[in-house]
């Protein structure tokens, strides 16, 4: 059993006891976070639509963390000018408990 969930503007399928990486959410690691805009289940058939307009995923927060860094180098040729800037990204780390549908 898999559901297709929407969180932080992208898509995830997920299946119970995955663990994946989400865009930082305001919660503490140890609680729980209940995902409600679910797109899709499919159990042996795929679910669409009003069929899983009740259904939720039940997720546990494992951490919050920062993703590796990625360097943003901007240059203009023949004038001088040159900046250097990193950026790292705030995820949140969910392991996915229940999919209610």
């Amino acid at each position: 059993m898999y559901a297709i969930i929407a969180t932080g503007g992208k898509q995830y399928k997920v299946s119970e006891g995955d663990i994946i990486k989400v865009e930082k959410l305001d919660v503490e690691a140890g609680n729980t976070v209940i995902f409600d805009k679910v797109i899709a289940v499919s159990n042996d058939s795929l679910k669409v639509g009003d069929a899983v307009a009740n259904a939720t995923v039940t997720a546990t927060v494992m951490e919050q963390g920062r993703g590796k860094k990625v360097i943003v180098y901007k240059y203009k040729r023949k004038t001088g000018y040159h900046k250097k800037n990193g950026h790292r990204q705030a995820y949140t780390q969910v392991k996915i408990d229940k999919i209610n549908a």
